[in-house]
């Protein structure tokens, strides 16, 4: 049982803290050597795809930013795909008239819908977007540049959530419910501190993206903000539910770099409630299980060229869970051979409660 113990632990530490600092070491040693290389007077021709269900309400001002991007106009190819959409998103597409090219399609998904968009595209590069989010005006020239260099096959840009740089509150993501006196209630600042969590945890996941592009390549994408040669393009099988990770690896796995270029900025919010973020964090790990089986290349190492980074950041982070329950099993098993046994199962204890407080926390500031 010692051995289930430290063996656990030892995994749990590796992949959340160990991992960074040998990715920290590994940059230092080759980073200069992966830099990108080439320049390019003119910019490449782009073809901006972005798939929208019932999104009437946001398209007008994304499209008015993706629009206004610094970029010359003849160059960018708007493609706007309605996934089966039953409020207004057709008529507002309409009204753009033929500044951006419209597909139509019954509900099929969204890895269906970007395929019919890249069917349509007619440029050398794809942008791939949301209809949520908006881009920085120099996103584009940002997103593209790297491809001067001929092995860059993908770039993935920043997001920037609300509460990052001045906190949420004082940003405007965190509009926090105020009660009849105009003081905030506890929804307000419970989504706060949501907010701010994440973000927390968005600037750890950044800065390993940052590191593994500067040995080599990220192990995914921000489907905020995107870009790849069409070349590299292989159609999404449509139930792929992480395009932004499968497309990516499947440009790592044709011998081309996905580099991170934090000059690229997209801005975006955080969720106001933990349960839309624990939905999206079961569909990113759901997702990344289905990698596995649509790509099992990943898992092999003279194929895959950034197979450590894989094993440790995608596949470590689907390991946790069970060394988790390892841990605790034989953390319970040990607890009378040792007083260090002991404090460790209070400590994991401690863990869970206020885990489970926090969750009871939120549950009676939603129903209040």
């Amino acid at each position: 049982m010692r051995a289930v113990f430290w063996w656990s632990a030892v995994m749990i530490l590796y992949v959340y803290v160990g991992y960074p600092v040998l990715l920290a070491l590994w940059a230092k040693l080759v980073g200069e050597r992966r830099a990108i290389r080439g320049a390019s007077p003119t910019r490449p021709a782009v073809s901006i795809v972005l798939a929208a269900r019932n999104e009437a309400d946001r398209l007008p001002a994304r499209l008015d930013n993706l629009l206004s991007l610094e970029y010359p106009a003849a160059d960018r190819q708007i493609i706007v795909i309605s996934d089966g959409s039953t409020d207004r998103t057709a008529e507002v597409l309409a009204s753009y008239g033929s500044r951006i090219d419209v597909v139509i399609l019954p509900p099929r998904g969204k890895a269906a819908a970007l395929n019919a968009g890249v069917a349509r595209a007619r440029h050398d590069i794809l942008v791939f977007a949301d209809a949520r989010q908006t881009f920085a005006a120099n996103a584009l020239l940002a997103l593209t540049a790297p491809f001067a260099d001929p092995n860059v096959g993908g770039v993935t840009g920043e997001l920037v959530l609300g509460c990052e740089s001045t906190g949420g509150r004082r940003h405007g993501t965190d509009r926090r419910a105020t009660n009849r006196a105009g003081s905030p209630d506890r929804r307000g600042h419970l989504a706060s501190a949501i907010a701010e969590g994440v973000g927390v945890y968005w600037r750890y996941e950044k800065t390993i993206r940052r590191l593994e592009s500067a040995v080599g390549s990220t192990l995914g994408a921000t489907g905020a903000i995107y870009a790849m040669r069409r070349s590299l393009w292989r159609p999404l099988p449509e139930e792929a539910l992480l395009d932004d990770v499968l497309a990516p690896m499947r440009v790592v796995l044709a011998g081309q770099r996905v580099i991170f270029d934090e000059q690229a900025t997209a801005f975006d919010y955080t969720s106001r409630d933990s349960s839309a973020e624990t939905r999206r964090k079961i569909r990113t790990l759901a997702g990344n299980v289905q990698i596995l089986w649509l790509e099992p290349r990943l898992l092999v190492p003279i194929v895959n060229p950034v197979w450590i980074q894989y094993f440790s950041h995608k596949v470590g982070r689907l390991l946790v869970p069970y060394a988790l329950l390892a841990l605790l099993a034989a953390n319970i098993a040990l607890v009378q051979q040792h007083l260090f046994f002991m404090m460790a199962l209070a400590a994991q204890c401690a863990l869970y409660l206020l885990a489970g407080y926090g969750a009871w926390i939120e549950q009676r500031a939603v129903h209040a």
